[in-house]
């Protein structure tokens, strides 16, 4: 295809962010075209049909922060079920790996951890004295490596990794729902209308001109506002470039590394033996392992969850990898019979994406701040937004559609000045 130029606004990026962007400026009255690399919309929000009957979201899953949410509201506009379940995360469907009293003496274990932490983030707000959450574990507690497991699950990263003043920043309103057709399944619907140039891989942003300069795989065009919408460990690896240089931007970058989060979907038989919407894990005293969701919306299947630097190794050790360890691992915590009832049907490797490199940001120590830096635009003519720039909502496909508008907003400003 050949991509029109000049236009008014290239926005880079097909994901949450840069669709709402584009929604954002539907009656502007500004022409606007989205640059996406990958041959589909909706970046790291993708569903794939696992098996027949069985929806799989390789990317974001839940609707954190329900109430908060634009996507509920445009899963309605859109004729998406919503599923109100309540998540599992808190439960255990079988005692023998993980006993009650156990599970309970965690759960005080990883209160009493994020209530220190949060008082710790409250005294350094002031001063902007920043610390790792890890300085916040209780030396010695025996729960200590689960309470990183967990943090591997939320944060894509290990606890050293995490910066206190970010972790308290983000709003989690304990409301998460489901899209019972997948949440990929319902950005890329919400991305059908928008004005739209696939395979086009954007590799420079020249700004040095009266028009910016976008080059691209398709060829390039000029515009004269460009949003970017492109993960954080793209810019911080200069795989887009700018001209001139915005070093303020790539070292932000380097300050909000996309964490790992992958999952595995393992396919059941005789799945009446588990609950629908059950919960697996074990208390293994380890970081290295994974969690499991038992039958989401009581399809055929188990759904295993990985994160940070186990993940990582995993994605290294080569496709199939997640469903080996998933399967040793439930066969060990439910019984040896359910090696036989469990096929690999697909997995995430996210780390291996080349369009994102990664799952969704974490600040690290001493780089909370980085968002807003992130987030600033450039001459009235370079706008940001992403997950990564959202001040409260960051990880969060809902953080990334908000900063999408947001970046629109800004551009319209700019439009009027």
């Amino acid at each position: 295809m050949s991509l029109p130029s000049p236009v008014d606004v290239a926005i880079i990026g097909a994901g949450a962010a840069g669709l709402s962007a584009a929604h954002a400026l539907q009656n502007s009255g500004l022409s606007v075209i989205v640059l996406e690399a990958r041959d589909r919309v909706g970046g790291r929000a993708h569903t794939i049909m696992a098996a027949p009957g069985i929806t799989f979201d390789l990317g974001c899953g839940w609707l954190h922060s329900a109430d908060k949410n634009r996507f509920v509201g445009i899963a309605a506009q859109l004729n998406f079920e919503i599923d109100k379940t309540r998540p599992p995360w808190r439960e255990q469907s079988f005692d023998a790996g993980f006993p009650l009293a156990e599970r309970q003496d965690f759960v005080r274990a990883l209160d009493a951890f994020y209530g220190r932490a949060e008082q710790a983030a409250q005294k350094a707000i002031p001063s902007g004295q920043d610390e790792a959450a890890s300085d916040y574990l209780e030396p010695g507690n025996r729960w200590n490596p689960m309470i990183d497991a967990l943090s591997s699950y939320i944060n894509g990263c290990e606890l050293d990794a995490v910066s206190i003043l970010d972790m308290d920043a983000y709003e989690d309103t304990q409301i998460n729902w489901r899209v019972r057709r997948g949440y990929g399944a319902l950005i890329a619907a919400y991305g059908a209308s928008c004005p739209l140039a696939l395979n086009c891989e954007v590799s420079l942003i020249d700004h040095s001109g009266q028009q910016i300069r976008i080059e691209t795989s398709l060829g390039a065009l000029t515009a004269d506002k460009v949003i970017v919408t492109v993960p954080t460990n793209l810019i911080a690896d200069e795989l887009v470039r700018f001209h001139p240089a915005l070093p303020a931007k790539v070292d932000a970058a380097f300050g909000l590394p996309l964490g790992l989060a992958d999952k595995v979907m393992l396919a059941l038989d005789e799945p009446e033996a588990l609950p629908k919407d059950g919960n697996l894990r074990g208390a293994t005293m380890r970081t290295a392992m994974g969690s499991y969701h038992l039958r989401p919306f009581g399809q055929a299947c188990i759904e295993g969850y990985f994160g940070g630097s186990f993940a990582q190794e995993l994605e290294e050790a080569g496709p199939d990898a997640f469903a080996a360890q998933s399967i040793d691992e439930i066969a060990a915590l439910i019984g040896n019979d359910y090696r036989r009832k469990l096929k690999p049907l697909a997995e995430s490797r996210w780390s291996h994406d080349p369009f994102a490199r990664g799952s969704y940001s974490h600040a690290l120590p001493g780089h909370a701040g980085k968002r807003a830096v992130l987030a600033a635009p450039v001459d009235g003519r370079l706008f940001f937004a992403g997950e990564a720039t959202s001040p409260n909502f960051f990880s969060t496909a809902h953080g990334a559609g908000d900063s999408g508008e947001r970046a629109a907003k800004e551009v319209m400003a700019a439009v009027k000045a």
